[in-house]
């Protein structure tokens, strides 16, 4: 898949760039990928590159891999352009969607991934990033104290699914727990949740 004439080099993101206050349309872009133009492929790396960096680094944990996804997905979104349909959905959220599909291939293909280690295993679900995102919360919020009342793997079951936005089967993955599990984990939640902030 790397052998594209349009090989994009690893990019080293500058993170302290200002943000460019243009709004990209996104799906005008798309549409000029169907169209060949592979300037529109460079313009959506550059206006979107870094963030999908950075949700591939979240998911795969590793930078070189990251980097591979990024540029298998920048491949897909090529290839597959014409098949993006505006009234199924935003065209940004098409680009997330075929990078973070990229991202679990390549957790399930063990032949692009070493071996990971019992402990990385064990807590393959980035623990840090959720009680992080938990900790953000104000403490005098509602929000705040009902979450504290749920047991851990159902708070961080809801916190995977509603601030990272993983799907049920990522999170079942990730918490190595029965996708049926975590299910019940977040309907539970949600139902403890809203009787507490009623």
């Amino acid at each position: 898949m790397h052998n594209t004439s349009f090989r994009i080099a690893a990019p080293r993101w500058d993170r302290k760039r200002k943000a460019d206050k243009r709004v990209t349309d996104y799906a005008k872009l798309i549409k000029a990928c169907a169209a060949g133009d592979k300037s529109a492929l460079q313009e959506i790396m550059h206006a979107e590159g870094g963030r999908m960096l950075g949700v591939a680094r979240r998911m795969l944990r590793r930078t070189d891999l990251a980097e591979d996804a990024l540029q298998d997905a920048l491949v897909l979104i090529w290839q597959r352009a014409h098949q993006f349909d505006e009234t199924r959905g935003t065209a940004k959220g098409w680009l997330y969607t075929i990078l973070r599909n990229r991202c679990l291939t390549m957790l399930r293909n063990e032949d692009r991934t070493d071996p990971m280690a019992p402990e990385v295993v064990e807590h393959a679900l980035n623990d840090r990033e959720l009680d992080t995102a938990f900790d953000r919360l104000d403490r005098s919020t509602d929000l705040r104290r009902c979450l504290e009342r749920l047991d851990l793997n159902t708070r961080r079951a809801i916190l995977a699914s509603y601030i990272l936005g993983h799907s049920h089967g990522e999170i079942a993955g990730r918490m190595a727990a029965p996708l049926g599990s975590v299910k019940s984990w977040v309907r539970r939640g949600l139902g403890k949740l809203r009787e507490c902030l009623s």
